[in-house]
């Protein structure tokens, strides 16, 4: 934002964008909280799973449900769990594995593959506002107090845009009021989910006949080829474990919230707080799937069947058949009372309506809010980057326009999808399982190159999360199919954006040492200011003496008229912004002054403007001449940071100076600069 003046509106809406500067926000921008507050804002989506991941255990593997998910217990504590302590230990600021990924690349290469990561970050946070909403709105539109007495409400697309409006509605009202909301709803339904369970184990318990009944169930498990016992429950239990990896899910946006988390110790803490969400829902994974396997009909488990199209359609579990007269009848089949609620279920059989009504309250109410880390770790993760690059505008530092943009986006898939949950789910598996399989690989690298002795474990960690997602692709191909819509929407927009501020000055602060602000302020004191660039090449007096008499020659500067030698080393030149830290050096008499920058148009420019600004005087800039395709060298200006200096130099200026007080003496400078501009090109 310029600045000017602004209204109260933008005074609001932009609050804090000037306050971001680097790679890293300052301490402060947002207010920091205990752990354990900072654990219940990533918990409404970690915890929320117990909602439907029990069903999803079931459908998946039947009655190896229990055993696959203590498989999925192993890998959490012993995969995810060590593998985002580390990354939480070399990643403190929230970037996540990103920032380690990214360090292992440089220039272009780096943030090429920054953008594609962030396009799966983007799939994992988006989809989980979509889809936890969409899954709230079916709870909602399942409670017969809904269908008889509110009956607008039923259009789920309606209903979860505006859960997620709301949604955004409290991330624009702060961070403070999400956690807020985000513990009194964690502890709620953790509490609710206990009392269940334990009233599920207790049934368990006194019906021997039903844990009877599936041990035999279990220990009848076979292959194709007839084989049973205990490695094939086993084996089997390690095939079938991927489909549950939405078990996983929010785990990793725990490292994504780390700035909220307060300091001191703060890395000390978060590993606290993963390690309290990784016990507390291992715990509640095991016995909710052992529960729940035992108390509820496998009938009971069936999703939605289109008959007509069950085989080729849908992956129907041979626990829900279609009989041969609803496939000609192209019958669709109502899901089964615990589909996609199988605690629920047994909340409303074994504890009466009303606390499942109150149980049903706390699931949509947290599957609603679910979307609160994905929105926390898409604030912090993407104001540290985009605008870094140049790939966005300075205003998505703020946290607010993110929010409306976000809320935006949301709205655009929720429509696309027609609030689905199903459609949804592959994108958000995908999404989730390639984050931390990214995350399992830059500890591994990260371990090799510090040659630490867990490097091989890591390894084994980093094989099994890439089985898990390539797993999970092969089987569900839309969900990557939807992460390469956001890959390709983010590199796409970041360019187009980077290309638009191109000509902005890109430099945030210029400091000169002891030697070259000797060389301006003798300049100032004998006249005017006159800068020759040039492009070293032996850098030696003889060159120098060769260009003084060159530039002169050709701009008829008087040979009593002091000059000084600018060069510009270009250094990273994807990098957008950066520091002009100019040195200077006396060659046989000659004044030359050094830096390096990311881009040299943008470093002669700022340069020139710092001269103005200091010295009052209205500086000389001198170029070289230089052919060719103007297409291409402004390829080379974007990508490499060189191209036709002069012109480009030039509209820096001019877009710098807009303002019109300043223009009567500008286009003085303008007019000079112009006629020396027909010699243009680079700085030769």
């Amino acid at each position: 934002m310029p600045n000017k003046e602004r209204g109260w509106f933008s005074k609001w809406l932009y609050q804090g964008v000037a306050e971001v500067e680097g790679p890293h926000e300052p301490e402060g921008k947002h207010h920091t909280h205990s752990w354990w507050k900072v654990m219940c804002l990533t918990g409404v989506d970690y915890f929320s799973t117990l909602g439907y991941q029990p069903g999803i255990a079931f459908l998946a593997a039947g009655v190896l449900s229990p055993i696959a998910t203590f498989i999925l217990v192993l890998l959490t504590l012993f995969g995810a769990l060590p593998i985002y302590s580390r990354v939480a230990k070399e990643s403190p600021h929230g970037e996540g594995s990103i920032a380690m990924l990214e360090a292992l690349l440089s220039r272009w290469k780096g943030k090429l593959f920054v953008l594609v990561l962030l396009g799966f970050v983007a799939t994992d946070f988006v989809i989980t506002i979509t889809l936890s909403a969409a899954d709230a709105t079916a709870h909602v539109l399942e409670n017969p107090f809904v269908k008889e007495t509110l009956p607008f409400l039923e259009h789920p697309v309606i209903v979860t845009l505006v859960l997620v409006a709301f949604l955004g509605a409290v991330f624009l009202r702060g961070f403070g009021e999400a956690i807020g909301i985000a513990v009194v709803l964690v502890a709620v339904y953790l509490l609710l989910n206990l009392v269940t369970i334990g009233v599920g184990i207790y049934e368990a318990v006194t019906h021997p006949e039903l844990l009877n009944d599936w041990k035999t169930a279990l220990w009848s498990t076979k292959t194709a080829g007839g084989y049973s016992g205990i490695f094939v429950v086993i084996g089997l239990s390690l095939l079938v474990f991927p489909k549950l990896a939405l078990g996983l899910s929010g785990f990793e946006t725990g490292v994504a919230v780390m700035p909220l988390v307060k300091s001191p110790n703060r890395i000390a803490n978060t590993r606290k707080l993963l390690m309290s969400a990784a016990l507390i829902m291992s715990f509640m994974l095991i016995l909710s799937s052992f529960v729940t396997s035992i108390l509820i009909p496998r009938a009971d488990y069936c999703p939605r069947v289109d008959c007509g199209l069950a085989v080729q359609k849908h992956d129907v579990p041979e626990f829900c058949p279609c009989t041969q007269s609803e496939i000609e009848g192209k019958i669709v089949k109502e899901p089964g009372e615990a589909n996609g609620r199988a605690l629920a279920f047994i909340a409303h059989k074994y504890l009466g309506d009303v606390f499942g009504t109150i149980y049903d309250l706390s699931t949509i109410l947290i599957l609603w809010f679910a979307g609160a880390s994905a929105m926390a770790g898409l604030l912090n993760i993407v104001p540290r980057y985009l605008p870094r690059y140049g790939m966005a505008p300075d205003w998505a530092r703020a946290t607010r326009p993110l929010v409306l943009v976000f809320t935006v986006i949301c709205f655009a898939v929720t429509i696309w999808f027609e609030a689905d949950v199903d459609a949804q789910g592959g994108a958000y598996a995908t999404g989730v399982l390639f984050l931390m399989s990214s995350a399992a690989v830059a500890v591994t690298l990260s371990a090799f190159r510090r040659k630490s002795n867990w490097k091989w474990a890591f390894s084994a960690i980093a094989v099994v999360f890439a089985y898990t997602t390539l797993t999970n692709i092969f089987e569900r191909p839309d969900g990557i199919k939807i992460a390469s819509f956001f890959i390709f929407a983010i590199i796409a927009s970041s360019f187009i954006s980077r290309v638009m501020r191109s000509t902005e000055v890109r430099i945030d602060k210029i400091e000169l040492d002891e030697t070259a602000q000797s060389f301006i302020d003798e300049l100032n004191s004998e006249g005017e200011i006159r800068i020759v660039t040039n492009r070293r090449e032996t850098g030696d007096m003889a060159e120098y003496r060769f260009k003084e008499h060159e530039k002169r020659i050709d701009n008829h500067i008087p040979s009593t008229d002091p000059i000084v030698f600018y060069e510009i080393e270009t250094g990273d030149a994807s990098e957008f912004k950066g520091k002009l830290r100019i040195r200077g050096y006396d060659v046989d008499g000659y004044r030359v002054l050094r830096t390096e920058a990311p881009a040299v148009p943008n470093a002669i420019a700022a340069f020139l403007l710092y001269l103005q600004e200091k010295t009052g005087k209205t500086p000389h800039v001198y170029f070289g001449w230089s052919e060719g395709n103007p297409l291409i060298y402004l390829a080379r200006y974007i990508l490499f940071g060189e191209g036709d200096t002069a012109p480009v130099t030039r509209e820096i200026l001019r877009q710098a100076k807009s303002d019109p007080e300043d223009r009567s003496c500008w286009r003085i400078m303008l007019r000079r600069f112009t006629g020396l501009c027909r010699r243009s090109g680079s700085t030769d």
